[in-house]
């Protein structure tokens, strides 16, 4: 199968050597989205921006492929305090309203840039 590299404008440049999404046939591997505002490069303030900034930014490169949250099938959520599992649960829950993905949550120690939330996600396209 071809390995077909993923990029838009649309969501923050990987900061590293990676690419923001990946497909493989049906299946496309997002790396994990920061709470980076594409336009200004910054992280957003605060556990409820950056968690929302992520997913808008998964939301961006679902789209430039195509694709929605409907697609997506699993996500990991990386948090660097697991205090904030009910907020992250609170702004993830307006994204995921129903079929919600399989989902992992861990707590993590440090995240890139001092990021508060880290959210990657594995989609898929739809059966011809």
């Amino acid at each position: 199968m071809e390995k077909v590299i993923i990029s838009t404008q649309q969501a923050p440049a990987a900061i590293g050597p990676y690419s923001q999404a990946i497909r493989v046939g049906q299946f496309v591997f997002l790396s994990g989205q920061l709470g980076i505002d594409p336009k200004s490069g910054e992280l957003k303030e605060g556990i409820v921006a950056q968690t929302q900034q992520s997913l808008d930014n998964i939301g961006a490169i679902l789209t430039s492929l195509g694709l929605n949250y409907s697609h997506v099938v699993k996500t990991t959520v990386f948090v660097r305090d697991l205090d904030d599992f009910a907020t992250v649960n609170e702004v993830y829950g307006r994204v995921f309203k129903e079929d919600a993905p399989a989902r992992s949550c861990v707590e993590v120690s440090r995240l890139p840039k001092k990021g508060l939330v880290e959210i990657e996600c594995i989609a898929v396209y739809p059966e011809k």
